[in-house]
């Protein structure tokens, strides 16, 4: 029988991010890190899956995506930022290490976390995201990874969330429904983020990366046990960026493509990602 997700709020300075969690307090800590234009919702499976094995396992809704942590200036998504929020709700959940699950910009998050904080992550495992210095690479040497990431380009526009929610959100759908991911998960996603004000927020993400900052090509390699799942049909992550990512992990390191699988991997091929996982973290359960 699987376990029930509960839903609780954790402030964090002056932020109240939503998280779901499911499983038992005082189990190894799973953080689960969700992408644009997702939410927690996309962990819905994993959640109670991960307590049955016998985790407690915590999925935010982040910064912008949960009404009580929705700055309006976008120097406040500053990446450096996002990471202090996630590191601080692992600390809410009394983990001072934790194994880190994360896809698309929240995949970006894992990345960073396992690497300049290897002493906060037992494992590390990501969907869909490349290693933001592989990104980086691809986007240099591959045009076809250059043009998969025009939307980042596009995301500059402050007219961004209007123009995708207009017609009922009709640009947003199509995007969703072509990466496989199902007409109820698609209006939960929504739900949560169909006003300009959350999307927007949401944006915010895109906007704040262009800040100063350290570049994605000085991140350094990630040195913790590390799963990367990416699906062959990814519209956003083609293959060039994929592989490089073995190149810039030192520790035990696991490449698995779903063949066929867009970029939602968690709507698109759920019982393939659970089982990864599951059997990931079970041969690195001695990681303390």
């Amino acid at each position: 029988m699987s376990e029930a997700i509960e839903h609780t709020g954790i402030r964090i300075g002056p932020w109240t991010f939503d998280v779901a969690v499911s499983g038992t307090p005082g189990r190894p800590l799973v953080l689960l890190l969700h992408g644009f234009p997702q939410t927690s919702h996309t962990w819905r499976d994993l959640l109670p899956a991960l307590a049955d094995a016998g985790y407690q396992a915590a999925a935010p809704n982040q910064r912008g995506y949960s009404p009580g942590a929705r700055p309006l200036a976008v120097v406040d998504y500053a990446t450096g930022l996002l990471v202090d929020d996630a590191l601080g709700i692992a600390d809410a959940f009394g983990a001072e290490r934790f194994h880190l699950v994360g896809h698309d910009w929240g995949g970006h998050l894992a990345w960073l976390i396992a690497a300049r904080h290897p002493d906060r992550v037992r494992t590390l495992t990501v969907l869909s995201r490349p290693h933001p210095a592989a990104f980086a690479a691809a986007m240099r040497a591959d045009p076809a990874q250059s043009d998969r990431s025009r939307h980042h380009r596009a995301f500059q526009d402050p007219d961004s969330a209007r123009q995708l929610l207009a017609d009922g959100a009709r640009r947003l759908r199509a995007s969703f429904a072509s990466q496989g991911v199902p007409d109820t998960a698609i209006d939960a996603y929504l739900e949560r983020l169909g006003t300009e004000a959350a999307l927007d927020a949401a944006l915010n993400w895109y906007r704040a990366a262009t800040l100063a900052g350290p570049g994605a090509r000085d991140v350094p390699a990630v040195t913790v046990p590390t799963l990367y799942l990416w699906g062959s049909a990814d519209a956003t992550v083609g293959r060039v960026a994929a592989e490089g990512t073995a190149e810039r992990v030192t520790g035990p390191y696991v490449f698995e493509v779903i063949d066929g699988a867009g970029h939602f991997l968690t709507d698109d091929a759920g019982p393939r990602v659970i089982s990864a996982l599951r059997a990931f973290l079970a041969r690195w359960e001695h990681v303390r």
